[in-house]
């Protein structure tokens, strides 16, 4: 089964499921030129959009008066980064080719990701030498400073932000180690990147989840109880755990607006069922060929895209029989 997601940097993403095409996230991807200093945030009035990169400056103001903050203790007390988001989806860049070690803890990590005193992103992630022969390593700390295998968005503003560092003009490929294996991105010639997501990773144990297979050696339409209810649930994995839902079982169509995802996400997230957690997808099918996700990521909550939640709901939504392998999500 092959799954490619397109999706545009405005408000929508496309995705089809067929047999000769394996899965793919294509898109454009915005910078922002942000100076931080002494805890005040500006936005430079020149940033020239999704193609600009320029390197910033950080320094997080001392907690205490007179107590070094953690990143003045850092060579100049400067930590370097570029923020990139796909579709809302945003994360701090780091240049970390000249060493192994992310250049933060994932401490320090949950301090820049907070949106009201750090920079704010949903993950900060390490562009670091390559491992095993490929050309580069991506590591990737959530906003909670857990570290997931594989991030389809992350992974998408990565490599512009490679193209970048290194002046890459026009049409380019490079291998990059991850924690789900090897991705090998694709900086198409308008800029856009393409990147094969892999196959999708169906039998339940490795998922993993301990929900009983039902359909071969997965579990699809199984039942999950979460807070008093039965929701009816399909798992696959894209590298890092996903968990599908269209809704409570019997229910006809979820309404995903009227989800309260806060309360909601962490009580999937964290079930017993899933010993590595999960990612987790409310889905409402409007047609065979349109779906709405609402997504709460692990270790992220909730975010407004999700590259391989993307892949995940159309694989799921194929294997219930909800949708054609050609849909919009």
């Amino acid at each position: 089964m092959a799954a490619t997601t397109t999706s545009s940097i405005s408000v929508s993403s496309s995705s089809s499921l067929n047999s000769s095409s394996r899965r793919c996230l294509s898109s454009l991807v915005q910078s922002r030129h942000c100076s931080f200093l002494r805890n005040n945030l500006t936005l430079n009035k020149s940033c020239k959009g999704r193609r600009s990169f320029q390197v910033v400056a950080v320094s997080m103001a001392p907690e205490t008066q007179g107590r070094a903050s953690f990143l003045d203790r850092k060579e100049s007390g400067f930590l370097h980064f570029v923020k990139y988001h796909g579709l809302g989806n945003d994360f701090i860049l780091v240049d970390n080719r000249n060493s192994t070690e992310p250049k933060v803890t994932p401490e320090q990590a949950v301090k820049l990701c907070d949106r009201n005193f750090g920079v704010g992103a949903d993950g900060v992630i390490f562009a670091m030498p390559g491992t095993n022969g490929t050309d580069y390593t991506m590591r990737i700390f959530n906003s909670d400073g857990s570290e997931p295998e594989m991030c389809g968005n992350g992974v998408r503003c990565f490599a512009r932000f490679i193209a970048e560092l290194e002046n890459l003009q026009g049409k380019h490929s490079f291998t990059v180690h991850t924690g789900a294996g090897l991705i090998v991105p694709e900086i198409q010639d308008d800029g856009k990147v393409k990147v094969d997501m892999g196959e999708p990773v169906l039998r339940a144990a490795d998922v993993p989840t301990k929900l009983p297979a039902n359909k071969e050696s997965s579990a699809v339409k199984s039942d999950l109880v979460v807070d008093g209810e039965t929701w009816s649930v399909t798992c696959v994995s894209m590298g890092n755990p996903h968990c599908v839902t269209f809704g409570r079982k019997g229910e006809q169509n979820l309404v995903v607006d009227q989800i309260q995802l806060a309360d909601i996400g962490p009580k999937f997230e964290h079930h017993d069922v899933f010993p590595a957690r999960t990612n987790t997808e409310f889905v409402q099918v409007f047609s065979r060929s349109h779906l709405k996700m609402r997504v709460w990521e692990r270790g992220a909550g909730a975010t407004l895209a999700c590259g391989t939640g993307a892949c995940a709901v159309v694989v799921a939504a194929v294997l219930e029989s909800r949708s054609e392998r050609v849909s919009t999500a």
